[in-house]
């Protein structure tokens, strides 16, 4: 039988670190049931590994600063006020 050789196949990279719900908490500090909400409701980008989760350091970091919300201002709590009138 003659081999198939496979070309361009796509060489993936893992991850240097991958952390369990448990550390991911940790490191934001919040509640595990919390982390696996955000799993659960795909606010978190994960890895699965059989039936384990794991969480990329780079997708919970992104999760983070997705819930960036800016200080008020003055300026724009008058402006708010404006439109409404």
């Amino acid at each position: 039988m003659a081999k198939r050789i496979i070309q361009n196949t796509p060489v993936l990279e893992l991850p240097a670190e991958l952390l369990t719900i448990e550390e991911a908490a940790s490191r934001i500090g919040m509640s595990v049931r919390y982390v696996r909400r955000a799993v659960a409701e795909r606010q978190i980008a994960f890895h699965r590994l059989g039936r384990s989760i794991r969480i990329d350091p780079a997708d919970l970091a992104a999760f983070v600063h997705a819930g960036r919300v800016e200080p008020m201002t003055a300026e724009t709590v008058w402006r708010g006020l404006r439109s409404v009138a």
